[in-house]
């Protein structure tokens, strides 16, 4: 579906409306799985009886899967307020629009990345300078290493 930008550069009301449907519908799909994260947990530690009767591989695993847990579970807070954002800059008519180059992004990759902030080519763009930097950056290690080395 392609939406055309009105002649004063304004989102069309069709377009601000799947925008908008498709945020809140991730908001509250990840929402849901916090909230039934948060549930299993206080459920698991309710039922588990063995609290405090586990050897140290046990507790060791358990502590490292009750890591996991939570980061998983950090994660989702933020990309949910990564949506909250992107409602923000919906309300203010900025969403949708790629911060480089100021193009529509297309309806396919919200789709996929509500959040996104560019398109698919200036954010592959961004990705190949980045790791431009990283290789030289490497080189650069690598170069002082061979220095101190032969010092």
């Amino acid at each position: 579906m392609s939406v055309q930008k009105t002649p004063g550069g304004q989102m069309t009301r069709d377009r601000y409306a799947e925008l908008k449907r498709i945020l809140e519908e991730r908001r509250r799909e990840i929402t849901e799985q916090v909230h039934e994260k948060i549930r299993d947990v206080r459920t698991e530690g309710a039922n588990n009886p063995n609290v405090g009767v586990l050897d140290a591989a046990e507790s060791s695993e358990a502590d490292i899967q009750d890591d996991i847990e939570f980061a998983l579970i950090q994660m989702k807070a933020e990309t949910l307020n990564k949506i909250q954002e992107a409602l923000r800059r919906l309300e203010e008519g900025t969403f949708g629009y790629c911060f480089e180059c100021g193009e529509e992004i297309s309806e396919r990759r919200l789709r996929a990345l509500p959040f996104a902030v560019r398109c698919k080519d200036c954010e592959e763009a961004r990705e190949a300078a980045q790791q431009r930097e990283r290789t030289l950056q490497a080189r650069r290690g690598a170069a002082s290493l061979f220095i101190d080395m032969q010092g």
